[in-house]
């Protein structure tokens, strides 16, 4: 956005600047620059911006703040249920020969595998799937059931909710689920980026929650790269990628904290 409003600003400059055959095009450069220093001000700024949002220690250091608000513990405690949130799934939609996992993936997997270590009796996942909002196809608690299944949880231990569109909306409708079975506390499965506005959704919603995150994108040994770290320094997608998921899980904090949801 403000590059594009640099553009807009330059754009009515050029245009004078090309209808003046007098003046050389050393003389045109000093006339744009002159008249033009909010224009070069904001692309500066934009660039500057893109730079930082780039970099991988920068990058790493942002996300690190909020993965590490919940870091688990050695031995995670007995819980009545384990509640893994979507985000995590593709649907089975052609040429597809199955459900697929994306990077959120780790939660269903992770989910599943504290099954197994006996940590809950039953598996409560949930997420649904708006028709008009990407693929579309069937809810994300079907996709993730069957993963789980495939990996071992039997069918009578797990629960859907397939009506969610979000966060809060997995929280107010587990809810009822959670008191008509009587169950009291639960270790929440989610990615470890998105664990602290969960747990205050959660919290908020009145449900006693223990985090289980996982979908680490930083881990405690990374600095120890040596001159590798170098490379850090340089542009890069993914770190640009998760710089932009964590600036919209502080964003998407902030506005579920001033409609009081969180």
């Amino acid at each position: 956005m403000v590059i594009v409003l640099g553009i807009f600003i330059w754009r009515p400059i050029f245009g004078r600047a090309g209808r003046s055959p007098k003046i050389s095009n050393v003389s045109k450069s000093i006339i744009l620059f002159r008249k033009s220093r909010i224009a070069s001000a904001l692309i500066a700024t934009s660039l500057m911006i893109l730079l930082v949002s780039s970099n991988e220690i920068f990058s790493k250091w942002l996300v690190r703040s909020l993965e590490w608000q919940y870091l688990p513990t050695a031995q995670l405690p007995q819980a009545d249920a384990i509640v893994v949130l979507g985000g995590g799934t593709r649907p089975r939609i052609a040429p597809r020969p199955w459900y697929e996992v994306n990077e959120a993936g780790d939660r269903i997997l992770y989910g599943s595998w504290l099954y197994k270590q006996g940590k809950a009796p039953v598996m409560i996942v949930t997420g649904g799937r708006a028709e008009w909002l990407g693929e579309g196809g069937n809810p994300e608690s079907e996709d993730m059931a069957a993963i789980a299944e495939m990996m071992g949880v039997p069918s009578s231990a797990i629960i859907q909710e397939s009506q969610s569109f979000n966060t809060r909306d997995n929280a107010t409708n587990i809810k009822p689920i959670l008191v008509n079975r009587k169950i009291s506390k639960v270790l929440l499965v989610t990615s470890a980026l998105h664990m602290p506005r969960s747990m205050e959704i959660f919290r908020k919603v009145g449900i006693e929650s223990i985090a289980a995150p996982t979908d680490f994108l930083t881990v405690q040994n990374e600095n120890n790269k040596g001159w590798g770290i170098v490379i850090d320094l340089l542009p890069n997608v993914e770190a640009l990628r998760n710089t932009t998921n964590a600036i919209k899980e502080y964003i998407g904090l902030i506005v579920y904290q001033l409609m009081g949801w969180a």
